[in-house]
């Protein structure tokens, strides 16, 4: 028996950025949307610390794209989440970006992620919305895809 998956004809979304700074400040603009994202670094980065770094924006859309894919994940397999909290650590050795350095990784090492989520569902359920969140969330992905040592545990706390 051969199955054939059907998908939609068109399942890419394109995004557009628009962007422009002074020094390490940045402001930017995503095309059809109200929102403007304000960038800048700390001054060991060389900015003035006036808004979130990019690496701050980085590792919060990996945290928020989570939360929505498990949204996506939990309404696919008829569970109910009620509540999140996220804690995130992660390790990014700074000797390429600072120093130039001729070898290395400019990238996060290390990543660990906990997360309580609010929930009445079944531990087995709880399990599978982990792993097809982690699975089909883009900022996991590209996370560690890149090769980033991404650790995560989720602890279900009973509504």
């Amino acid at each position: 028996m051969t199955f054939v998956v059907i998908r939609p004809e068109h399942t890419s979304v394109t995004f557009k950025l628009n962007a422009s700074g002074t020094e390490a400040a940045q402001t930017i603009i995503a095309e059809g949307s109200p929102h403007i994202i304000n960038v800048d670094a700390t001054p060991r980065f060389g900015g003035k610390d006036a808004y979130p770094s990019p690496l701050s924006y980085v590792l919060s859309s990996l945290l928020s794209c989570s939360q929505v894919t498990a949204q996506l994940v939990a309404n696919d397999l008829g569970i109910t989440l009620h509540s999140f909290e996220f804690n995130l650590k992660a390790n990014l050795d700074t000797a390429v970006l600072f120093e130039g350095a001729a070898e290395g990784n400019p990238n996060f090492q290390n990543i660990s992620i906990k997360a309580r989520i609010e929930t009445d569902t079944s531990d087995d359920l709880f399990e599978k919305l982990q792993r097809e969140t982690e699975r089909r969330c883009p900022v996991y992905q590209l996370f560690s895809r890149s090769g980033v040592n991404i650790r995560s545990q989720w602890i279900r706390q009973a509504s």
